[in-house]
């Protein structure tokens, strides 16, 4: 079973009283709030669901009296993830992974808005009765080591055994995983490749985006390479990032000025259209990943080329800027 959040959220009012010694928001909810747990918490304050005083704060923040703290707790509702019958298209299959071709515009896992028709659906429909994935992501996100957000296509990796599972995510946090994607984005860089190091977190006014005007900055590193032009209008380029943030790759490509076409989060309107060439999603593809298999067979390395529509745009901004300087 499964909860979801659903609207309206459950708005409670505290009152810090005069006898309240200074500590940190996240241990006076966890004592106050004994129903969530104080990571829970810590999530909450971190996404702006709870403030002091209306306005956001860290989990860190000290309590004084008549503080007046507003919590938003998203109302829970049980349902039921069903298997559901979605292609996939597999690049490799063993007995402790599975590693797939995402294509741009499936959801990962179940969240607001998305309850089905996810990956996470379309796995469960693929291992049928046998529950051949690892439950240590819960039983919202099983066998899934990490995600790609919806827009972007490319290469995953999923786990089979709770072995398997325990020993990528090892990998990913220790950043010795091998990823390299694509992207095509707006303007040329000057330079021919580069270091992005940009500390980011989700944004204090937008709980949606990622950004370095956050309340809790991660250190992030993004290489780039330019591996063509169009004209002066775009460019195609490989990136390998150094760590693993949320956004990584499009927060540092739009804080260098050049975003990713189609990414009107971090790249406004602009980058809809381009020279009369319309980008119907975020033109960013997770091309090769590599890691050392599980079951201790080696190292292992997958790629799956762009998928049609970003080869269709590249063909038509090449044919648009012809003769371009």
């Amino acid at each position: 079973m499964l909860h979801r959040a659903q609207s309206p959220e459950v708005k409670k009012e505290l009152i810090v009283t005069a006898g309240e010694a200074p500590k940190r928001l996240d241990l006076f909810l966890a004592h106050r709030e004994p129903t969530l747990s104080r990571a829970a918490l810590q999530r909450l304050i971190v996404e702006g669901r709870i403030t002091i005083n209306g306005h956001p704060v860290k989990p860190s923040h000290k309590i004084k009296p008549g503080d007046r703290i507003l919590l938003e707790i998203p109302r829970p509702e049980p349902i039921e993830l069903k298997p559901e019958p979605i292609p996939l298209d597999i690049l490799h299959e063993d007995d402790a992974v599975l590693v797939l071709h995402k294509p741009a515009g499936l959801v990962v896992h179940p969240a607001p808005g998305h309850w089905s028709g996810t990956l996470v659906n379309a796995l469960l429909h693929h291992f049928g009765s046998e529950g051949a994935l690892s439950a240590i992501g819960g039983k919202e996100r099983p066998g899934l080591v990490h995600r790609l957000d919806k827009d972007t296509s490319g290469v995953m990796v999923v786990a089979k055994t709770d072995q398997a599972h325990r020993a990528l995510a090892t990998q990913f946090k220790q950043h010795t995983i091998t990823r390299v994607y694509e992207a095509l984005v707006w303007g040329v860089p000057k330079k021919p490749r580069g270091l992005i190091e940009l500390a980011i977190g989700r944004d204090l006014k937008e709980r949606k985006k990622f950004s370095a005007r956050t309340a809790r900055p991660k250190a992030s590193a993004t290489e780039y390479r330019v591996l063509g032009r169009f004209g002066t209008q775009a460019a195609h380029v490989a990136l390998f990032p150094r760590s693993g943030r949320t956004h990584q790759i499009r927060v540092h490509l739009a804080a260098i000025g050049h975003p990713v076409l189609g990414d009107q989060t971090y790249g406004g309107r602009k980058v809809k259209e381009l020279e009369g060439i319309t980008m119907h999603r975020v033109m960013l593809h997770a091309r090769t990943l590599g890691f050392h298999h599980p079951s201790g067979e080696g190292y292992r390395e997958f790629t799956a080329q762009v998928p049609e529509d970003m080869g269709a745009a590249m063909g038509a901004l090449r044919h648009a800027t012809e003769g371009d300087a």
